[in-house]
């Protein structure tokens, strides 16, 4: 089942007061990125993130599920109904999350 546009603007709107937050469609399901790094994602309408240390601290309940064969598991967030923890789960998780790959093309700065 493919998560629906609704949602993905849901949760965007819920996560409207924290600058950096964006998704973008891929094959029926939307990646989440914070300050453009891969934070998590949307799948089958369920808001998942990368189990990082912090994302576990702050979510130690939080059921893992893989968001599709084969992929690593994440952590299933429940409380999207609240910016507030929205926001301190992005921002505690930021710097455990890893840096975003170059694009294809350009050159590392060295």
């Amino acid at each position: 089942m493919a998560s629906s546009k609704a949602f993905a603007d849901f949760l965007m709107e819920q996560f409207s007061e924290l600058d950096g937050v964006s998704c973008r469609a891929m094959m029926g399901e939307y990646v989440l990125y914070y300050r453009e790094k891969v934070a998590g994602g949307i799948y089958d309408d369920r808001l998942m993130v990368k189990p990082v240390p912090a994302a576990l601290a702050l979510m130690p309940e939080a059921p893992r599920e893989a968001p599709y064969p084969g992929a690593k598991e994440m952590l299933v967030v429940e409380d999207v109904d609240s910016r507030t923890f929205l926001a301190e789960l992005l921002e505690a998780m930021y710097g455990e999350l890893p840096a975003p790959k170059p694009k294809e093309g350009k050159q590392k700065e060295t």
